[in-house]
């Protein structure tokens, strides 16, 4: 009888390798996160009640949370179009705009902030034009808007990219040559395959845009129940050395984006079930 011999892996086995997982997802996410609830549990529940539901708060987990949201789906729609057309489409200058779309990756939010700013503040390249129009973009809503979209475009475009390169082409042939219309093809054939990789992107920019803080910071004018976000109210407390208060509204925030997550995760997994083949 021919002996099989097992092919070892590369890596230790699985009693080490998970030991080393547990370990460094202890140390990098689950204690600084416990560490977060457990310095809000030591806030009596009537304090705690109070922190959470003060007005100012609030008013910035709801600019939080709006201007994440018109972002990420900002961010879904204009990044579809774009991995689009760098993965269907071959022109002059491709690479260099492949290349344009990490820079918020690479950037320092700060200077993202600040180069923000500058454009679309009242003298700004963008906001002079926008001033007559009545649109004021720095120091409101609008600019937390901008800035999120800007941090958060890479996370839709990289995502979506390599599910449209392994998209097979042939079934869209098929669909053609069987007298399907355009708009058909793309609602019927390609749609569906793109559905589950889409809500994953708008998940990813979704949660950055919550925690960002550099790029906000700057362009919001940070006004207190108009354009201040949840992440510098938690500065602010910092600050104060109100260091309960911050960590109660850190726990709070750290809720609501599970709660926001598992329901997007469970939209697309039930996404993923209807376009499986039975």
């Amino acid at each position: 009888m021919t002996r099989v011999r097992k092919m070892k892996s590369v890596l230790p086995g699985f009693g080490l390798s998970m030991g080393f997982t547990v370990l460094y997802l202890s140390l990098i996410v689950l204690i600084p996160l416990s560490a977060v609830f457990l310095k809000a549990a030591t806030l009596s529940w009537d304090k705690l009640w109070q922190t959470v539901t003060n007005s100012r708060v609030l008013a910035s987990l709801e600019v939080t949370f709006y201007t994440s949201f018109v972002a990420a789906v900002i961010n879904a729609v204009f990044g579809f179009v774009i991995a689009w057309v760098l993965v269907r489409y071959r022109f002059p200058g491709r690479r260099l705009v492949d290349g344009i779309i990490d820079i918020p990756f690479a950037l320092p939010t700060a200077v993202a902030g600040i180069a923000l700013t500058t454009i679309y503040s009242q003298n700004g390249w963008v906001g002079r034009l926008l001033e007559p129009l009545g649109i004021k973009a720095a120091f409101s809503p609008l600019g937390i808007i901008i800035a999120l979209t800007f941090i958060g475009l890479p996370f839709v475009v990289r995502t979506l990219q390599p599910v449209l390169e392994e998209l097979e082409k042939d079934l869209e042939e098929a669909a053609a040559s069987l007298g399907a219309y355009r708009w058909t093809i793309f609602r019927r054939v390609i749609l569906p395959e793109l559905i589950p990789p889409l809500l994953t992107g708008f998940a990813l920019a979704f949660a950055r845009s919550l925690g960002e803080y550099g790029s906000v910071v700057f362009i919001s004018g940070n006004m207190p129940m108009k354009t201040e976000i949840a992440p510098l109210l938690i500065m602010t407390k910092l600050e104060q050395f109100d260091y309960a208060g911050a960590t109660a509204i850190a726990a709070l925030m750290l809720l609501l984006s599970f709660l926001l997550l598992f329901a997007i995760n469970l939209l697309q997994w039930k996404t993923n079930q209807k376009t499986l083949p039975r």
